[in-house]
């Protein structure tokens, strides 16, 4: 069965083929970032005019690089949410236009439910019980998914989620968008003995609270510069050396990665599932992805590759093919506040 997965819930548009759930036929990506950048983040309104101009001619691409054409696409597949409405909204109605003129089966798809399928592509599908863990710039949750697609919460980010600190201690830093990939990068150079800082995890349950880590950078950035709490946040950076900057992003990773593998380590000893997969943007960190890849916990860890832990299609039509959730394409509607 090949299904044409798309992707549109924020900045990025992708199209994918994905051959019986699995088998990767093509993946497009094409990300509007760079004009992003100017602005420090994510503007829902460029974002969906970029989504408006690229989403044709990605869908193109995709097919074209699967060596497919329509005939042999079974089903086409789309996020319906969660993400902006704007963006959400062009991917929504072009798949149910494709849909209809190509008489096409159609499935909505939840995009922070699909992350983990992004671990299925060109593998065979993981053994279940499976302990899930997404870690992105709006999620940070771990669960135990006993059939594909079904998940049983067992913690959640109570506050920020982890790749929302990443970028939000970025800004505290100077670093530029997107902040993540950047304080990464930094860390990679510093001491992350040098500060201590504190855990995000909850004592006594599975949740996660990186509020408090955040504050707790800024407050030692202002510690270090000898300056309180008043002064403005846009001034702190240049006040920091390059050295200080690298030490305070290496302490800052150390502390919101060990959260993660600590709680990851609690609940794979607790409910001891077939395999573990970690999946969402934060799953490209090398630091985490070395760490998952030294553990020895008794059940396997799956990582997606690089590529398919950002957004992307491929893990919306892999996700489809598993759970096979249709959808009207006459009133299929975006839904950006889509609980998993």
């Amino acid at each position: 069965m090949n299904i044409l997965g798309i992707e549109s819930s924020c900045d990025e548009t992708a199209a994918a083929v994905v051959a019986d759930g699995t088998r990767l036929l093509s993946s497009v990506v094409a990300s509007s970032v760079d004009l992003h950048r100017a602005h420090g983040g994510v503007v829902p309104e460029i974002a969906a005019r970029s989504h408006l101009e690229s989403i044709l001619p990605v869908v193109e691409e995709a097919l074209k690089k699967a060596r497919v054409g329509w005939p042999e696409i079974d089903a086409i597949a789309v996020t319906q949410g969660p993400g902006l409405i704007g963006s959400l909204l062009i991917g929504v109605l072009t798949a149910r236009t494709l849909a209809i003129c190509k008489n096409k089966k159609l499935f909505a798809v939840n995009h922070v439910a699909a992350h983990p399928f992004g671990a299925y592509v060109d593998k065979k599908p993981p053994a279940l019980p499976c302990l899930v863990m997404v870690v992105s710039g709006g999620h940070t949750f771990i669960a135990l998914m006993k059939r594909h697609g079904q998940y049983k919460l067992l913690g959640q980010t109570k506050d920020d989620a982890v790749g929302e600190a990443f970028d939000k201690v970025a800004k505290i830093l100077g670093l530029p968008y997107p902040g993540g990939p950047a304080v990464s990068h930094l860390a990679d150079v510093g001491d992350q003995k040098k500060y201590p800082l504190p855990g995000a995890n909850m004592t006594g349950s599975y949740d996660f609270s990186y509020s408090g880590l955040k504050t707790a950078v800024l407050r030692t950035a202002q510690a270090i510069v000898g300056k309180d709490y008043t002064l403005p946040s846009h001034e702190l950076p240049g006040l920091l050396n390059k050295v200080q900057k690298a030490d305070l992003a290496a302490s800052f990773r150390a502390a919101a990665i060990d959260s993660l593998t600590a709680t990851l380590k609690s609940a794979s000893q607790a409910y001891k599932p077939a395999c573990i997969i970690v999946a969402g943007g934060v799953a490209a960190e090398s630091e985490l992805r070395r760490q998952l890849g030294r553990c020895r916990w008794g059940s396997p860890v799956l990582i997606p590759p690089l590529e398919l832990c950002t957004d992307n299609a491929a893990m919306i039509a892999s996700c489809a093919y598993f759970t096979r959730k249709p959808a009207d394409p006459y009133r299929l509607a975006p839904e950006p506040s889509l609980v998993w």
